[in-house]
């Protein structure tokens, strides 16, 4: 039997156990509580309920507390016990008393089944939890001392192993040992040998990396001088292309101021002389109707040249003589 097999068995007893409780505590409100209100006074006919739902808690009590502790192996003493049976014996009076007083044993004997079959199972359900706890300490005990077998095996054969395994390495350290001495002996040979030509090629090397260093700082000189004639060259471009822009800002203001020197005109001027002046005023930020009268055409005509140039404006260079440039 595996642990599913217990805990299959621990479930059918439990909830055997508890239906036969909760049959016999209702089979017992049933049958206790109109013997209790015929005993009582009229106006306390209501608490008739309570003899039997009092007796069952103590049923429902002993019932569980006794699983509880079968389960984890303990012994409660004879209070448990005495509470188990004085419960039992109090249910079962409850219940036969009503036809033991009238004489009817056919009576007794049928109310007497749910009682005597609650306290049978109660004693029954205890014997059965002690004995499927011990069975589990039992197998528990038997699986641990299996597993504890297993384990020590396991550790033997490691151990084994690890001897073996020992012994293995200490042969093959012994021969690579014997192995290294003898590459000792001959590398020492080998370096005798070798330490004359290394010498030899240190010197040759120190030759040839003071040639090399030396041509390397010629090498680093002839670069110093083609950048320094290099950077001379174009700080030299530099200079001459701002001068460059100087000069053609300056010829370009030179050239608006002598178009807008004239002032108003009466008649209209050629048209490309008069596209050159609405350029130039353009530039200077002049109005359009200003520049309608420097140029002797109309205020119309002005705007269109304005709204022509506002994109070279932006980007372009504008030809004073009315071309781009």
């Amino acid at each position: 039997m595996n642990a599913v097999h217990i805990r299959s068995a621990e479930r059918a007893l439990s909830v055997g156990t508890w239906l036969i409780v909760a049959g016999a505590m209702l089979y017992s409100i049933l049958t206790v509580t109109p013997l209790a209100a015929a005993h009582t006074p009229d106006r306390w006919d209501w608490t008739a309920p309570i003899l039997p739902l009092v007796v069952d808690a103590a049923v429902v009590i002993v019932v569980r507390l006794d699983a509880v502790l079968a389960r984890l192996g303990g012994n409660g003493g004879r209070w448990p016990i005495a509470l188990r049976w004085m419960t039992g014996c109090m249910t079962l009076a409850l219940n036969v008393a009503d036809s033991a007083l009238k004489n009817d044993l056919v009576g007794v004997a049928v109310h007497a089944v749910a009682p005597l079959l609650l306290i049978v199972t109660a004693e029954t359900g205890l014997a059965y939890r002690r004995a499927i706890t011990a069975a589990v300490v039992e197998l528990e005990a038997k699986q641990h001392a299996e597993r504890e077998a297993r384990e020590r095996a396991a550790i033997e054969r490691r151990e084994e192993s690890a001897r073996r395994a020992r012994e293995e390495r200490e042969h093959a350290a012994a021969l690579v040992r014997e192995q290294r001495e003898h590459e000792a002996r001959m590398v020492s040979e080998q370096a005798e040998r070798e330490a004359a030509a290394r010498r030899e090629e240190r010197e040759r090397e120190q030759a040839r990396e003071a040639a090399e260093r030396a041509e390397r700082e010629r090498a680093e000189r002839e670069r110093e001088q083609v950048r320094r004639e290099r950077e001379r060259r174009e700080r030299e471009a530099a200079e001459r292309a701002e001068r460059e822009q100087r000069e053609r800002v300056e010829r370009e203001r030179r050239e608006r101021a002598a178009l807008l020197s004239g002032g108003p005109v009466a008649d209209k001027l050629p048209e490309d002389h008069a596209r050159a002046i609405v350029a130039a005023a353009r530039v200077e930020g002049m109005s359009v109707r200003t520049a309608a009268e420097l140029c002797g055409w109309s205020v119309g005509w002005v705007s269109t040249r304005y709204a022509e140039l506002r994109g070279p404006l932006n980007g372009t260079p504008v030809d004073l003589a009315g071309t781009g440039r």
